[in-house]
């Protein structure tokens, strides 16, 4: 959502669009009905392999407070509503929401055969700037397409953090992933080289856009924020993972479109 904001903001302050309140609302509830979707179907194919796993067998669906018949619903109506509210918002828009979709979906497949799961979840939250950008334009832009790229690394980045915790029951299940596939001290190091790469794409950005003072104190801010998880996780101590997945990644973001969307307007 932060790097959704990112783009929408973007696209009326570098472009000749103005704002417009119901283009915002449209693309807010895309996000909400993507997201929703996505998180849904996600739950429900891995059902089965969630019962297994000790420390996801407490989520709803596998704990049996919410049916698989709800469930499934759930996901069908926010795919509809997801469909339905880009259809209200451009034709360009409309006619890439089933690709979205595809993509936010099919990532719940992968992890079942390529070590490259994390990246095809980075690309499923990166289409926010670029989705919100096209909402406003109707065109592509490189700038939106950096922002994009940005969030591809910085979700892979962190999301092989998190698959440290499981890498056990991975390998059991014979589940793919970058930790399964490189061990734990060579999956810090590539997550630690795609968020050196995040780092190079906001100084191009900030470079490509001439971002004033407040960009560049957003961007220290969330650097640092990414470079914090690797300092705090070490492949041979994961007690921390959830401080570096969950806490200090949504402050990152939420300062970063903060700060970002500010250099815009001051």
């Amino acid at each position: 959502m932060p790097f959704a904001l990112i783009g929408y903001f973007l696209a009326i302050k570098t472009t000749e669009y103005s704002f417009n309140l119901r283009v915002l609302l449209l693309v807010l509830l895309c996000m909400m009905f993507a997201r929703n979707a996505a998180m849904g179907f996600n739950r429900f194919i891995d059902r089965l392999i969630d019962m297994k796993n000790p420390r996801t067998a407490v989520r709803e669906i596998p704990s049996g407070l919410i049916s698989e018949k709800s469930a499934l619903i759930f996901i069908i109506i926010n795919i509809l509503l997801f469909i339905v509210t880009a259809y209200f918002i451009n034709n360009l828009v409309f006619y890439l929401s089933p690709i979205a979709l595809i993509v936010i979906l099919g990532y719940s497949y992968t992890k079942k055969f390529t070590a490259l799961c994390h990246l095809i979840l980075g690309l499923g939250l990166a289409l926010a700037p670029i989705g919100a950008y096209l909402s406003v334009t109707g065109t592509f832009n490189m700038l939106p397409i950096l922002f994009s790229l940005i969030v591809l690394f910085w979700v892979s980045g962190f999301d092989i953090i998190y698959a440290l915790q499981d890498i056990g029951f991975d390998k059991s299940e014979k589940l793919k992933s970058v930790p399964v596939y490189l061990g734990e001290k060579k999956a810090l190091i590539l997550s630690t080289f795609l968020h050196l790469i995040v780092a190079l794409l906001i100084i191009t950005a900030g470079t490509m856009a001439n971002f004033n003072s407040i960009f560049w104190i957003g961007s220290i801010i969330f650097i640092s924020l990414l470079f914090y998880q690797h300092i705090i996780v070490k492949h041979d101590n994961l007690s921390k993972i959830n401080l570096a997945f969950f806490t200090t990644n949504g402050i990152a973001s939420l300062l970063f479109a903060t700060f970002t969307i500010l250099s815009l307007y001051y």
